[in-house]
């Protein structure tokens, strides 16, 4: 039987290997605008969600657009605009629901570039504001959830604009 499991083990070693492994907190690095965030690592939201200043939606060329303003953990701010994909209802802790724009940006953590979909709030008061949810964390990352900043954000990868 230890036998068995130790094949079953080192066949599946490979799998594992290939993750990398974050802890609970990160840093991550957002483009466009190369902004630096301290995120929480959070397996229990489906989508990544950002905090930002809401300035407002607008149509072009029949698309809904949102303007946002984003400040990362050092103080640079960038003003940015972006088609909105989709709005998202989140559902709340204590009960009621929330209507989000939903956009596209690049995140990278842990030396892993991604364009992903994140849902735009306001976070004003909570401790982290991004969120890295399980759409940008499946199939790369395994969570080390007694760990804090095991990795640093540094992608090859990242789009300038």
């Amino acid at each position: 039987r230890d036998s068995i499991i130790s094949i079953v083990l080192f066949c599946l070693a490979p799998v594992v290997l290939a993750k990398e492994v974050v802890g609970w907190v990160e840093n991550v690095v957002v483009s466009p605008g190369e902004l630096e965030y301290k995120a929480k690592i959070d397996s229990g939201a489906r989508t990544t969600s950002l905090h930002c200043k809401l300035c407002g939606t607008y149509t072009q060329d029949g698309e809904e657009w949102v303007r946002i303003e984003m400040t990362d953990r050092h103080g640079k701010t960038i003003k940015l605009d972006r088609q909105i994909l989709r709005w998202v209802t989140i559902k709340r802790h204590y009960g009621d629901s929330q209507v989000r724009p939903v956009i596209s940006l690049g995140i990278c953590l842990a030396g892993v570039y991604k364009e992903t979909e994140v849902n735009l709030i306001d976070r004003h008061g909570l401790n982290y504001d991004l969120l890295i949810g399980r759409r940008f964390l499946q199939d790369d990352f395994l969570i080390d959830t007694g760990a804090e900043f095991r990795t640093r954000p540094e992608c090859k990868t990242e789009r300038h604009e």
